[in-house]
């Protein structure tokens, strides 16, 4: 059953420039794994995670460094949780979290699905 969706879109150029206003959003907002990648990479991974709070109805209690995108063997990106994320996904029942991302056009957008008993 789907617990909740989200989506979020995020403009390359102003995901850009406050990166570089703001050097500590970086690790702020992405594991030490993903701080490396490209800004439209990054840009896509923070619409990921917005749309996943989106999902979830919000995150009180959790932080930025608890959700994580990693890819299978192909490629296809999926959220590793930790922490206090971890417990709240359990506590509204969500086993699983599906999310697709992409890039284009100066915009990264990400959609996110929560499904659970």
């Amino acid at each position: 059953m789907i617990r909740g969706i989200g989506v979020d879109i995020v403009d390359l150029a102003r995901f850009t420039r406050q990166v570089e206003r703001t050097p500590g959003l970086i690790p702020r907002l992405f594991t030490e794994a993903e701080r490396g990648l490209p800004v439209h990479s990054l840009a896509a991974r923070f619409a990921a995670k917005e749309a996943l709070i989106k999902a979830l109805g919000g995150s009180a209690g959790t932080t930025w460094q608890e959700m994580e995108i990693v890819s299978d063997d192909l490629g296809n990106p999926g959220f590793v949780v930790h922490g206090a994320l971890a417990l709240l996904l359990a506590a509204r029942n969500i086993t699983s979290v599906h999310v697709t991302m992409t890039h284009d056009a100066g915009v990264a957008c990400a959609f996110v699905v929560a499904e659970g008993a």
